[in-house]
């Protein structure tokens, strides 16, 4: 379970770190990592209305997207069947991982994208800085 203060401090962290670029290399930053930081009210709308895992595709966790989205499926077609007490079981399960991952879409995206902060920063790091020449 993710700690709300520690995904913050680690947050703060990471923007005291891309503070420190310089400016050439900050502006190249945030224009490389734009395209992978997430949204936690697209996030919070994918799960709320869309009650597959939509929201896990959302932050490429593909494998987690299609297990919510086999058993969502799994529990209807159970509901058809002698088993329909395994489906209802079933469907309250999904239910209730879905419901924390709404109620915690907030430190869940934020954990996500300071991630994406991280690897970003690793790859500028482990990337030799060009040398700019004034002539």
């Amino acid at each position: 379970m993710l700690n709300r203060k520690l995904v913050e401090a680690e947050e703060e962290r990471l923007r005291r770190e891309v503070a420190a670029l310089p400016a050439p290399e900050r502006r190249r930053f945030y224009d490389e990592v734009r395209s992978r930081v997430r949204d936690p009210d697209t996030y919070a709308v994918a799960n709320y209305a869309v009650f597959v895992g939509a929201h896990h595709f959302y932050l490429g966790r593909w494998g987690r997207g299609f297990a919510a989205l086999l058993l969502f499926i799994g529990a209807l077609l159970l509901l058809a069947t002698p088993l329909q007490p395994l489906g209802v079981v079933t469907l309250l399960g999904v239910l209730v991982v879905e419901l924390y991952s709404l109620f915690r879409s907030e430190v869940i995206v934020q954990d996500y994208n300071n991630q994406a902060y991280r690897s970003t920063l690793e790859q500028f790091k482990a990337t030799p800085r060009s040398v700019v020449s004034n002539g």
